[in-house]
C-alpha cells in the first residue's frame, strides 16, 4: 500500500511538472512573439506579474467569500511580483497551487451552502448590504465563512422575493411558502454551479494565457484552435447555426424565441417556439442550465467544434425531453447588409450594415462590402436622393472589407496611415476609382461603433463625405493579426495587435473615439465601456501630417448642417428625455451606494426603482411623425421570391419607422438638397 502510495505521489508530481512546463511554454512562445511583432512590445517584469495576478485571483473570487483572507495573503506574498521570474524560468505550477487552492475554498463553501439547506434563516435581525463598484479587498476569515454565506444568500433570497410580485404585502401574506421555495432554488442552483466547476476541471490555463496578453494592450488575445475558428468563423454572415434564436424572460430561463424554418432546429419536427432549454450537451459535457453562466451556455452553442448539440427542453410544464440537433451552415440574418427607403416624395435611402464580415471562401462575392453595393445598386434603380449609413452597434470586423467599402465612396486618395512596430509608415490608398453612388450621405454612429467600422466613418468624414450623426465612438484605431505560436503544431494561437492606424489629417482616433458633427445622446451611454476604460489601452497621439487629399465637399457646408441639426434638437423631447433617464440609470450604476437593510420593505424598494426604470427604457418610444419606411423595387421582388423573409423585413421595417436617428438623418438630407 505504502509503495503504491508512493508511486501515485510521484506520479502526481511529474503531471503537474509536465502541465507546468507546457503552460510556461506556451506563455514564453506568445512572450517572443509580442516582443517581435506587437506595436508596443514591453518587458515581463513585475507591472505584468501584478497586473496577471490581481485579474486571476478576481477571477476565481469576484464576490470574495471563496478565499479565506490568509489564503490570498500567502498567494499574493509568494505570487503577486514574482510571476514574471517564474514564467521566464519555465515554472508555471504557481497555477497549479492556486487552482487547488480554489478547489479547496469551493469544497468548503459547498459544505457550508449543504449545511444552509437545512438550517432557517433569520430575517429579523438587523443587517446591512454594501455593494461595490470595483473589486474590494479580501477580508473573509475562516470562522465567519457561514456568516458571509448567510448574508449573501439572505439578500438573494430576498432580492428573488421581490421579484415575484409587485404587490408587496401579498408577498409579506406568503412570506413563508414563497421563502421556502426561492431558498430551495437559490441553493440549489449554488451548489450546482459548484458542482459545474468541479466536474469540469477548473482549468486557469486559458485565463492565464489571456491575461498575460492583455497586459499589452485589450485586443491581443490568445486561441486555443477551437476559439480560433469560432472567432474567425463570426467573421462571416453564413457559419454552423442551430437556426434558432433564445432569450431570457423574467424568470432568467432561456426560452426558444424564434426558429428559422429553413434551420436544423426546425426540420427536427420536435421544437417549438416557447420552450424552455433545461441543459445543454456537446456529447462530452452536458451544462445545466439553471447554474452555469450565460458565457458558457453561449460559447457551447456558437462554438464552431461543437457540430451537434443535444438540448433537454421543457413545454409548458411538462416533462422534459432531448432532441438532438446537427447544426448547418446559415446565413446570419442578424448579421447581414439590409436596405430600404425612406419617404415618396423625397426618397432616401437606407443601408444597415451590422457589421464588417468577410468573404472567408474568397472570390464568391459574399463579403460587407459587396453586399453594401449591391444595396446601392437596388436602391438607385428607385432614384434616391440620399443615403444613409447606419453603424451603430457595429462592432467591427475585417478592416479589407472596410477598406473596400470606403473606396466605393471615395473617388481616389489616400484613406489612412499605418504604422508598424518599427514605426514605419504606410499609406493605404483607395483600392477603386471612382464612386459607387455620388449623392449626399449621412452616417448613423454610436458609443458601440468600433475598430473597422470607425475607419470607414472616419474616412468618410475627414473627406467631407459625409456627415456624422450620434454619439462618440469607442476609440480602437489599431490592428490584429492572428499568428499560430507554433507553425508545426498549429494547435495555439495569438491574435496580436500590430499596427495602429491615423486619419489622412495625422490624428487618430485611438482611445478618444470618432466624434460625430451632430452629437446626439443614446441610452446607456456612461456605462457602455470605451476603449479609454481599459487599464491597457494604448493612448491616443497623433503623426504630422504629409498627405494630399482632394475633400468631396466643403467644410463650411457640413459645419452649417450639422449647426441647424443641433438647434433643431435643442428641444427635442425624445433626447432631452433620454438625457434625463441616463442621469437616472448613472444614478443606480455609476453612484457609489448606501448601505441597503436587508429588510423585505427595503429590497422591495430598491427592485421596484430599478423596475420602473427598466420599464421606463423599454416603453420609451418615438411616436410622432412616423417614417414612411418600405422596400426597393428589386427588394419587393425578392420578397415574392423568397418568402420566408417577409417576418424579418417587417420587423426591421417597424423599428425603423419611429427611429429618431435615422429621422434627423433624413431632414440633414433634405436640407442638403434644398440647399442645392
Amino acid at each position: 500500500m505504502k509503495s503504491l502510495l508512493l508511486v501515485f505521489l510521484l506520479t502526481s508530481t511529474v503531471l503537474f511538472s509536465q502541465n507546468s512546463t507546457q503552460t510556461c511554454e506556451i506563455l514564453n512562445k506568445i512572450n517572443a512573439l509580442v516582443q517581435s511583432e506587437h506595436i508596443r512590445p514591453k518587458p515581463v517584469n513585475d507591472s505584468l506579474s501584478v497586473f496577471v495576478f490581481d485579474n486571476l485571483i478576481n477571477e476565481l473570487d469576484p464576490s470574495r467569500n471563496i478565499f479565506f483572507k490568509t489564503e490570498y495573503d500567502e498567494m499574493s506574498k509568494k505570487y503577486r511580483f514574482n510571476l514574471d521570474d517564474l514564467i521566464l524560468n519555465n515554472d508555471c505550477s504557481f497555477l497549479d497551487d492556486i487552482t487547488s487552492k480554489y478547489k479547496n475554498g469551493l469544497l468548503r463553501t459547498k459544505a457550508v451552502l449543504e449545511k444552509i439547506q437545512s438550517t432557517n434563516i433569520d430575517y429579523t435581525t438587523k443587517d446591512t448590504i454594501r455593494f461595490y463598484k470595483k473589486a474590494f479587498p479580501f477580508y473573509l476569515k475562516k470562522e465567519d465563512l457561514e456568516k458571509v454565506w448567510l448574508k449573501k444568500l439572505r439578500y438573494q433570497i430576498l432580492d428573488e422575493m421581490a421579484e415575484s410580485s409587485e404587490n408587496l404585502d401579498s408577498v409579506k401574506a406568503n412570506f413563508k411558502s414563497i421563502e421556502t421555495a426561492t431558498k430551495q432554488m437559490i441553493l440549489s442552483n449554488e451548489i450546482c454551479r459548484i458542482n459545474t466547476l468541479l466536474e469540469n476541471k477548473i482549468k486557469q490555463e486559458e485565463n492565464l494565457y489571456n491575461y498575460f496578453c492583455t497586459y499589452f494592450d485589450p485586443h491581443t488575445a490568445y486561441f486555443s484552435d477551437d476559439s480560433k475558428t469560432s472567432f474567425v468563423a463570426s467573421l462571416s454572415k453564413e457559419h454552423l447555426s442551430l437556426g434558432m434564436s433564445v432569450n431570457l424572460n423574467e424568470k432568467n430561463e432561456i426560452i426558444i424565441a424564434e426558429i428559422d424554418p429553413n434551420g436544423p432546429a426546425y426540420q427536427t419536427g420536435l421544437i417549438k417556439k416557447g420552450d424552455q432549454i433545461i441543459s445543454i450537451s456537446n456529447q462530452k459535457e452536458t451544462l445545466k442550465v439553471s447554474c452555469s453562466s450565460l458565457e458558457s451556455i453561449s460559447t457551447m452553442i456558437l462554438s464552431e467544434s461543437n457540430k451537434s448539440i443535444t438540448l433537454t427542453l421543457k413545454r409548458n410544464s411538462g416533462k422534459s425531453f432531448d432532441v438532438y440537433i446537427e447544426k448547418q451552415v446559415m446565413k446570419d440574418e442578424d448579421n447581414s447588409v439590409y436596405s430600404f427607403i425612406i419617404g415618396k416624395d423625397s426618397k432616401i435611402g437606407y443601408i444597415k450594415i451590422p457589421s464588417f464580415y468577410a468573404d472567408l471562401d474568397e472570390n464568391n462575392r459574399k463579403g460587407c462590402a459587396d453586399d453594401v453595393a449591391r444595396e446601392v445598386m437596388k436602391l438607385e434603380k428607385d432614384n434616391i436622393q440620399g443615403l444613409v449609413i447606419d453603424l451603430i452597434d457595429n462592432g467591427g470586423g475585417s478592416m479589407e472589407e472596410a477598406i473596400k467599402l470606403a473606396g466605393m465612396f471615395i473617388d481616389y486618395g489616400p484613406i489612412s496611415i499605418v504604422i508598424d512596430n518599427k514605426k514605419e509608415k504606410s499609406v493605404i490608398n483607395d483600392p477603386y476609382r471612382g464612386l459607387i453612388y455620388k449623392g449626399p450621405i449621412v452616417i448613423l454612429v454610436n458609443s458601440n461603433t468600433a475598430s473597422a467600422s470607425e475607419f470607414f466613418a472616419s474616412i468618410l468624414q475627414d473627406y467631407n463625405r459625409a456627415l456624422l450623426i450620434g454619439s462618440t465612438t469607442l476609440g480602437k484605431a489599431t490592428m490584429q493579426t492572428i499568428l499560430s505560436l507554433d507553425e508545426q503544431k498549429n494547435t495555439d494561437f495569438l491574435k496580436i495587435t500590430i499596427n495602429k492606424f491615423y486619419r489622412v489629417t495625422g490624428k487618430s482616433h485611438q482611445y478618444v473615439g470618432v466624434k460625430p458633427d451632430v452629437i446626439l445622446p443614446e441610452f446607456y451611454e456612461d456605462v457602455y465601456q470605451k476603449e479609454s476604460d481599459f487599464p491597457t489601452a494604448i493612448k491616443n497621439d497623433s503623426i504630422e501630417p504629409f498627405l494630399k487629399y482632394k475633400p468631396y465637399a466643403k467644410r463650411p457646408l457640413i459645419d452649417k448642417l450639422a449647426k441647424n441639426s443641433a438647434a433643431r434638437l435643442a428641444d427635442n423631447y425624445y433626447f432631452n428625455d433620454i438625457k434625463k433617464i441616463n442621469q437616472k440609470i448613472d444614478q443606480i450604476v455609476n453612484t457609489p451606494k448606501a448601505e441597503l437593510p436587508m429588510t423585505l420593505d427595503a429590497v422591495f424598494k430598491q427592485k421596484k426603482l430599478v423596475n420602473s426604470l427598466w420599464k421606463e427604457i423599454n416603453t420609451f418610444n418615438d411616436e410622432n411623425n412616423p417614417l414612411d419606411v418600405y422596400n426597393s423595387t428589386v427588394n419587393q421582388f425578392l420578397l415574392g421570391v423568397y418568402p420566408n423573409d417577409k417576418t424579418v423585413n417587417q420587423y426591421q421595417i417597424d423599428n425603423l419607422k419611429t427611429n429618431p436617428y435615422l429621422n434627423e438623418a433624413v431632414n440633414v438630407i433634405n436640407e442638403f438638397n434644398a440647399s442645392k
